[in-house]
């Protein structure tokens, strides 16, 4: 086929046309996208590069049109097996839980408005009584994020002071979210202690002057130090704090309600139980272990989570209706004596390799013979981490699809899993291609099974 020329793209109006019977958006909206893509279309005929009809033209112009004005967050198939994916989202949902939710948020809410005085209320009273009886603190605050919760938290009371930190804790947590950089962004000045390797609790007490401000502890839940190490425990921060009379505050990071050993996760013990070390504040992630929205959960003694909702950066960084509504459901499925089973990321990372091998048999007898020896398909075991940096020393027993195809690439295996009408997501190892089970959702066994048929 000869290279396409100019002449051969159809006009703006000629696509327009032909997309009146698919699309009703805004006239000048779908110009400006069939302007865009003939641009590229232009670009390629320039460079020779171009070697299609007018009609197939027409009809890429109509594809490309009708997936840009489709939403771009889409639903997928989790098959990389960490279920705690920050790409994805981090903690999923069930749809369930959006339709209970949706009655609640239904027009207007009483977000700030106390309905038994009528006057203005506090939107932190819809969470408060909730995070203060699970954590075992005296008060709580939610902000938009655990970032958000640590930076309100040392700019409230270590502006322009000093906050000490043993260099062993001078973590990156993922996403160039560095603890030194946080210090800096919150307007104090960092004060750092001991080694990376070794710290003692003198270091922390020889840092101390009248410009510090904070004793700040940062659980390093995504990476761990092995052999000739020392820390300084929490309990001991806190008694160094009382002595100088110096808050000391704990960033646990992913954070959890549930002691993780007592469902064979994890020794990763509850943030009550942290809290039973008495640190001034802690703060930890709604969106991780807690399987709740993001949300950044500040807990410790009221007359400072009183300051910080005082501090004007409050306003910037505090948690919208619906995301306050989600944690609201969320705790109250701790109140429940089946928890575990509300949870949903709890009920991924618990799910035993057993049973995630016979889903995964489901979906293997569903294959024909002809697709099982196209593609190589297999069931292997795996081990997978949470995710989201937590709980990073502990790998997970797993089960998984293995693929590999006899007469196609294996990017391009993953690249057509990534492209269906349900993208599905896995990794590749070596020449293989895995959709792990460990985060595939029970409802998308059958999504998953037919997809396997058409790719």
């Amino acid at each position: 086929m000869q290279n396409t020329t100019f002449k051969d793209l159809p006009s703006v109006n000629q696509v327009m046309h032909r997309l009146s019977d698919f699309v009703s958006l805004d006239t000048n909206y779908i110009k400006h996208l069939i302007q865009s893509e003939l641009e590229l279309l232009r670009a390629e005929i320039t460079k020779n590069k171009l070697s299609k009809s007018r009609a197939q033209i027409l009809e890429h112009l109509i594809q490309k049109v009708l997936m840009r004005t489709s939403p771009n967050m889409v639903h997928l198939i989790n098959g990389t097996g960490i279920v705690l994916h920050t790409g994805f989202g981090r903690a999923p949902f069930e749809a369930k839980k959006f339709r209970e939710i949706a009655k609640h948020i239904n027009g207007y809410v009483n977000l700030e408005f106390d309905l038994e005085s009528g006057k203005r209320g506090d939107r932190q009273s819809h969470v408060r009584e909730h995070i203060s009886s699970i954590c075992q603190s005296e008060s709580s605050l939610v902000v938009n994020n655990n970032a958000a919760a640590v930076v309100l938290s040392i700019n409230s009371l270590a502006e322009s002071g000093e906050v000490i930190v043993s260099r062993g804790q001078l973590v990156e947590i993922g996403g160039s979210f560095r603890i030194p950089d946080i210090i800096e962004k919150s307007g104090a000045i960092i004060k750092e202690v001991g080694t990376t390797n070794r710290t003692n609790l003198k270091d922390y007490e020889k840092a101390i002057n009248n410009r510090t401000k904070l004793i700040l502890y940062v659980h390093t839940s995504n990476y761990t130090i092995n052999g000739y190490t020392q820390s300084v425990p929490i309990k001991s921060l806190v008694k160094l704090g009382r002595k100088y009379d110096i808050p000391v505050m704990v960033d646990w990071g992913s954070g959890s309600f549930i002691d993780m050993k007592a469902i064979n996760i994890a020794e990763e013990n509850p943030i009550s139980i942290i809290m039973k070390n008495k640190p001034d504040l802690l703060t930890f992630s709604g969106d991780k272990l807690v399987g709740g929205p993001q949300a950044g959960i500040i807990v410790g003694k009221k007359i400072l989570i009183d300051l910080f909702q005082r501090n004007q950066l409050y306003r910037v960084l505090r948690i919208d209706k619906i995301n306050l509504c989600f944690l609201e459901h969320t705790l109250r499925t701790y109140r429940s004596s089946y928890q575990h089973s509300d949870n949903l990321s709890i009920k991924l990372l618990t799910t035993s390799r057993s049973i995630l091998k016979n889903r995964a048999r489901k979906i293997f007898k569903h294959q024909t013979n002809k697709k099982v020896e196209e593609l190589g398909i297999s069931i292997v075991d795996t081990e997978v981490e949470a995710g989201s940096g937590s709980l990073p020393e502990n790998k997970i027993k797993s089960a998984a699809l293995a693929f590999s195809p006899r007469k196609r690439k294996v990017k391009e295996l993953a690249h057509s899993f990534r492209c269906h009408s349900t993208p599905i997501v896995g990794y590749i190892n070596g020449n293989v291609f895995f959709i792990d089970m460990k985060a595939v959702l029970p409802s998308q066994i059958s999504i998953l099974s037919k997809a396997i048929q058409e790719v």
